[in-house]
């Protein structure tokens, strides 16, 4: 059975989460998993091995990027003589949708039409090394979002969607969904939750869930549940606030419906979580 992972679980309120993985040839093969709520980039920095997909096995190479998204199911190992080493970076579903949909970067939306995780081949290997090493120093330093960002800048010029198959056009995104959703990151708005979402959209109930699921993949409910979650994870993280008043500030009507939701989706309580954000910023 898969492992089903979390961002917020290894992020633990950063912006994203970055590491280095080195399989030897005798190391047995990386547990197979899902993510539950974020894509990631693996770069491949030294060595060569194969990623294992229930689609198949695809060889790796140094220089090579994956782009991973939260249903595809995988794992790694490595090949003789030097094993596999990759730097992979995890980041929110919601921030690089924002992110693709700001910069009309693969606007048909041919990347999460594949089936199986993408593999690029940069011609500069080395370039997209440094690019890789650059994300985790960064991770290493206490990262923000604009670290994030810059790395997606860095590393989408070396990767080829023309590669990728195309989708019908009708799978973009509409500039009012994309400006609606973007602006429901606010406080303010969050709070007001599907209601609010609405109103922003300025279309009705129907029209906005039918968007919304056929861009996205996601109910008008799940999308908001998701961006409280993600906030409230950062909100614990980086500030002293009560408990109770992250739960008002984003949008839950009562600390114990919170703190279910909260635990439910991270299989942590918002006050352990918070501990362990704590450790993490500070050793």
């Amino acid at each position: 059975m898969s492992q089903v992972l979390r961002f917020a679980s290894s992020a633990l309120g950063r912006p994203y989460h970055a590491a280095r993985v080195l399989l030897t040839p005798r190391t047995p093969p990386s547990e197979p998993h899902t993510h539950a709520d974020f894509h990631e980039f693996m770069g491949v920095t030294r060595g060569r091995g194969d990623h294992l997909l229930d689609t198949g096995t695809v060889p790796l190479e140094v220089g090579d990027v994956v782009l991973v998204r939260p249903r595809d199911r995988h794992a790694f190992r490595g090949s003789a003589p030097d094993g596999l080493e990759f730097v992979n970076v995890a980041y929110p579903s919601s921030a690089w949708q924002g992110f693709l949909n700001l910069t009309r970067t693969n606007p048909t939306g041919s990347w999460d039409a594949a089936r199986q995780p993408i593999t690029f081949r940069p011609g500069d290997p080395g370039a997209v090394v440094a690019t890789f090493e650059s994300a985790l120093e960064r991770f290493s330093d206490g990262p923000g979002t604009f670290d994030l960002v810059r790395f997606w800048i860095d590393l989408l010029p070396q990767v080829s969607p023309e590669e990728l198959p195309a989708t019908a056009p009708g799978q973009q995104a509409p500039d009012w969904l994309v400006e609606a959703c973007g602006a429901m990151r606010a406080e303010e708005n969050l709070r007001g939750g599907v209601p609010q979402l609405l109103e922003l959209a300025r279309v009705s109930p129907a029209h906005l869930s039918r968007t919304l699921r056929t861009a996205y993949g996601v109910r008008p409910t799940d999308f908001v549940a998701d961006l409280r979650l993600e906030h409230a994870a950062s909100l614990l993280a980086a500030t002293t606030g009560s408990i109770a008043e992250i739960a008002v500030r984003c949008g839950f009507s009562s600390q114990s419906y919170f703190t279910r939701c909260f635990t439910a989706a991270h299989a942590v309580s918002p006050r352990t979580f918070r501990h362990q954000a704590q450790r993490a910023f500070v050793p």
